[in-house]
């Protein structure tokens, strides 16, 4: 039996909340209100932990996921947050392309008049004097090594100056699914580190679209 993998479970996990939360929703007499909904998904990822239904993978998102559960209540929105993991990991997961996508993400900034820095090698802290341009850039060594024949062999980290939901968007319409931004990790004053996998098979939850 093949180990699932981190993308594989995490969405095992939200559309089995989803569903669940549906079939609660059908019985006439449940309250339908936000607050409600996410106190029941919030009970439910508690039981979902106690008993193990999912993968050890995903452990630490529930956890994470429950804390907010009861200390926002209906602000800590967890189906829309279960919606937009379906949405937006199903398409990446079906990429077969990254390499191509990725490419066509960095043709799509260019195109938006985003300053995009791809033959500098990435060593040691660097600063971009973009005016506060909305910026891309991906050391030479990796773009070379990493990217061949349009196909994504190695992880690949992208520095990115810009609002993160437009970030999130831009990966979205490629069917990406890129690390959260790393400020720590930036290499890059001002700007947020980012990693792509092959096959974007992320390691723990990708930057999500609102």
């Amino acid at each position: 039996m093949t180990e699932q993998s981190y993308n594989q479970a995490l969405v095992a996990l939200a559309q089995a909340g989803l569903a669940d939360l549906a079939a609660r929703n059908a019985n006439p007499g449940s309250i339908k209100t936000p607050a409600a909904e996410s106190h029941f998904l919030c009970n439910w990822m508690v039981q979902s932990l106690k008993e193990r239904r999912f993968s050890k993978l995903v452990a630490d998102d529930l956890t994470r996921w429950i804390r907010e559960g009861r200390s926002k209540g209906a602000g800590a929105q967890l189906p829309q947050l279960l919606q937009r993991i379906e949405t937006q990991y199903l398409p990446a997961m079906e990429n077969a392309e990254v390499g191509q996508s990725l490419q066509a993400l960095i043709a799509d900034l260019e195109a938006q008049g985003w300053l995009v820095i791809l033959d500098c090698e990435v060593s040691g802290k660097l600063r971009l004097d973009s005016d506060g341009q909305n910026s891309l850039v991906i050391s030479v060594e990796q773009y070379e090594q990493h990217l061949v024949e349009g196909k994504l062999i190695k992880s690949i980290t992208l520095y990115m100056r810009a609002d993160e939901q437009l970030i999130a968007q831009h990966a979205v319409k490629h069917a990406l699914l890129l690390s959260q931004g790393d400020k720590k990790a930036s290499c890059i004053k001002h700007h947020k580190a980012y990693r792509l996998y092959p096959g974007n098979r992320q390691p723990a939850l990708a930057l999500l679209q609102a």
